[in-house]
């Protein structure tokens, strides 16, 4: 047992020690304790407790996660510390509560822009028997069920959500005064304009903040600690950390991690948004910084956030104007006259780290950079519990199986997207309002209800802000719309959907999965759909690139574009990039005095991202060409394209299956026999077999002068005499000649300066 944790079973106290709780259980007022404490203090599950840290809150008890059993710690969510004024790490008293009933309960809603006006018969329904106390921030919530709860206790966790969102309230007064619950007699106001909560604090907290569990434990170290409890680094003799740097992608949450440690620490919080600070006159910027820094030394312990501080510390030697640079000086001045023992941090955001002035990126001004990422998939399932706890969700939505299908979403995607699934729930139950009504039914209300379908429209139209820019429509070819491809989708399927889909594998036996893929085979063949239907079925996002998106004439700007797509493929990961005609992106070099001089930079630049210093993690790389034999020999080895799949002419079975599924949607006479068809399409490729059915089907509309009622065999007939295999006999030899000698290229290594036999033969004729 810690220091400090008794359980006094004679007073009826326990003692025990802070731990924040599960994220779905926040806003329950749920107190987590062990057994023992439960018997120290005489009470059963469900039954209220009064908790004591700076101050005095209540919550209805309940029994510890199954892993906390042995430790004396309480779980409170962001709230209740805020209540108790406490925070994780301290100790809280708890003992046994006494609610009276109360006669009037006032509530204000505690969060800005926010007019609540409506019947209270909801929030009596949501708030009933759970104690309050005046001054408590309480939350409405909604559906979604409290697990590990006893049956006879979950009718408090049951009742209908007061709104589509949580709100957050505060406990203006009660009657009689302390610990009340409310019941059926207590009569409840509902005060409409917003009331400032005590010291800002637990309007956000840890609980608003998903996906960032570890980010939160250095947070904690660095600015927590020193604000609470500076004794610590006076007694070790050096001086707290002056300064945070939290930098990521636009949407992960930087702004509001720093306004949830600013709470949770108590701390004074002072925010300056970048552009805000900026002042027409000579000298008023620097002042106006100088203010907002003396102010919060007055009032310590503070926090100062500076949001996009990119915009007003930039490198020196890249403005022009001296406005910016003395901004800049200024900034480094005030960060570094900070007192040594003052109980000040600064935490600023950027997305645009490069940007800032190296001057402030050094120990004594920033001593610590976070970098906030795109979250994974446990992550966004905490941000997607965030995001509907006060939503009223149908049986079907799985969290979990929306956390899985949303790659690469930020914290900001995925707000949007519970966004997006509440107005197609409004969307849905339109018809049923009486739009010159002036309030809505409560029946109505009540249906109200977020559904799998509607998450799924939602999926259509939000999609992760960094692909923006690149976004391809996400590809609807599965496995099953492909024919006469079994081996190359075998080679996919173990290349590509395993590792996407179940890494773990490959790193329990120790081995990487495959980087890269080259698809080579004749015109025709289906090499994009088979690259389509690898991101559909690994259910990754799908980056699409031409050679013409990539080339550039201007001089370095090919190889920044393919830096920035390798860039943006590992921040949505996991990732497959597909590049078509890969031929013309990645020639061989030093095939031609002619050459251009980008093409051999553009090479050189994938062989780095491909298998340079930066991991490529979960993120795989397809080109598709019909000349492998021009493409570069270094990208063709193990570590780049590890695998070379020939798409070749499907054999007859491939033909016939090809052929169903061209004439699914056509109607065949009787006398159409796809499998003797199949068999006399001899090389035919599955562009070619498509060109026979849509030849088939113009035959028929000549044939006759309206619409035709079916497809006949001699339409078929008429249609192969005008149709050809794109496959000669002597391509199928060439490329069967190409198979074995494409990998013994790649491992060839030809010598600086000197031209092999294979290069005379190819410029022989040419001048030099």
């Amino acid at each position: 047992m810690a220091d400090g944790d008794t359980l006094d079973a004679a007073a009826g106290t326990a003692r025990l020690q802070v731990a924040a709780a599960r994220q779905e259980e926040s806003g329950r007022g749920i107190a987590r304790m062990p057994r023992s404490a439960f018997q120290a203090l005489g009470i059963t599950e469900g039954d209220p407790v009064e908790i004591e840290g700076k101050r005095t809150t209540a919550a209805i008890a309940m029994a510890a996660y199954p892993e906390d059993e042995s430790l004396q710690v309480i779980r409170l969510d962001g709230l209740q510390r805020g209540n108790a004024e406490t925070a994780s790490g301290e100790h809280v008293a708890v003992r046994r509560a006494q609610p009276r009933a109360a006669t009037r309960v006032v509530f204000a809603p505690a969060q800005k822009q926010m007019r609540l006006q409506g019947p209270t018969e909801a929030l009596k329904r949501v708030f009933a028997g759970k104690p309050l106390t005046a001054g408590d921030l309480v939350a409405t919530h909604g559906q979604q069920p409290v697990q590990n709860v006893p049956p006879e206790v979950r009718r408090l966790f049951n009742t209908p959500a007061y709104a589509l969102t949580e709100i957050r309230l505060q406990v203006v007064s009660t009657s009689p005064k302390g610990i009340v619950a409310i019941d059926a007699n207590t009569e409840i106001e509902l005060r409409a304009e917003f009331e400032e909560p005590k010291g800002g604090r637990g309007t956000v907290n840890y609980d608003d903040v998903g996906g960032m569990e570890d980010t939160i434990k250095q947070l904690r170290e660095m600015v927590e600690l020193p604000l609470r409890y500076p004794e610590l680094f006076t007694r070790l003799g050096v001086d707290p950390p002056k300064g945070v740097l939290l930098h990521g992608p636009p949407g992960t949450g930087k702004t509001r991690l720093a306004q949830a440690v600013a709470n949770e620490s108590d701390a004074e919080f002072f925010s300056i948004n970048g552009p805000e600070i900026m002042g027409s006159a000579y000298g008023e910027s620097e002042a106006r910084l100088r203010e907002v820094f003396e102010e919060a030394e007055r009032s310590q312990p503070a926090i100062v956030f500076i949001d996009e501080i990119d915009s007003i510390a930039p490198k020196r030697q890249n403005v022009q104007g001296e406005a910016e640079k003395r901004l800049v000086a200024q900034l480094l001045t005030l960060m570094d006259g900070l007192q040594s023992r003052a109980n000040l941090v600064v935490i600023a955001a950027t997305n645009r780290p490069d940007a800032i002035d190296e001057a402030l990126r050094r120990p004594g001004r920033f001593d610590r950079e976070i970098v906030i990422g795109v979250p994974d998939e446990g992550g966004r399932r905490e941000i997607l519990a965030i995001h509907t706890r006060g939503m009223p969700l149908g049986e079907g939505v799985d969290l979990a199986e929306l956390a899985r299908a949303t790659h690469g979403f930020v914290g900001a995607d995925l707000a949007a997207l519970t966004r997006e699934a509440a107005i197609e729930a409004v969307r849905r139950i339109m018809p049923k309002l009486d739009l010159d009504a002036r309030e809505i039914p409560a029946s109505v209300l009540e249906e109200l209800c977020v559904e799998k379908g509607d998450f799924r429209e939602a999926l259509k139209r939000v999609q992760p802000s960094a692909m923006r820019e690149v976004m391809v429509q996400a590809p609807k070819v599965g496995w099953s719309d492909l024919g006469g491809l079994d081996e190359a989708i075998e080679s996919l399927k173990e290349g590509v959907e395993l590792p996407l889909r179940n890494p773990q594998a490959f790193e329990r036996l120790g081995i990487r999965p495959a980087k890269g893929f080259l698809l080579y085979g004749p015109p025709g063949t289906g090499k994009t759909l088979l690259a389509k239907a690898v991101a559909k079925e690994a259910e990754a996002n799908f980056i699409s690139m031409k050679s013409s998106d990539l080339l550039s004439k201007w001089y370095g700007e090919s190889e920044q574009q393919i830096a920035k797509m390798f860039a943006r493929a590992r921040a949505v990961a996991p990732c497959v990039i597909f590049i078509d005609e890969i031929d013309s992106l990645v020639p061989a070099r030093g095939s031609g005095a002619g050459e251009p001089q980008v093409t051999a930079r553009v090479v050189n630049t994938i062989l780095a991202e491909m298998d340079g210093m930066e991991e490529l993690s979960s993120i795989v790389v397809i080109g598709a060409t019909n000349r492998p034999t021009l493409v570069d020999p270094a990208l063709l080895r193990p570590g780049r394209f590890d695998e070379l799949v020939y798409v070749g002419a499907p054999d007859e079975a491939g033909r016939e299956h090809i052929l169903k599924i061209h004439t699914a949607n056509m109607p065949l006479a009787d006398d159409v026999d796809l499998a003797a068809l199949a068999g006399e399409t001899e090389r035919y490729t599955g562009a070619d077999l498509e060109d026979v059915v849509r030849r088939a089907g113009l035959a028929a509309i000549r044939r006759s002068s309206s619409a035709p009622d079916t497809v006949s065999a001699a339409d078929f007939a008429e249609a192969l005499k005008a149709s050809r295999p794109t496959v000669t006999p002597q391509m199928d030899a060439e490329y069967a000649k190409m198979k074995g000698e494409l990998k013994r290229k790649a491992l060839e290594v030809r010598p600086i300066g000197f031209i092999t036999d294979g290069m005379v033969e190819s410029t022989r004729g040419s001048k030099h």
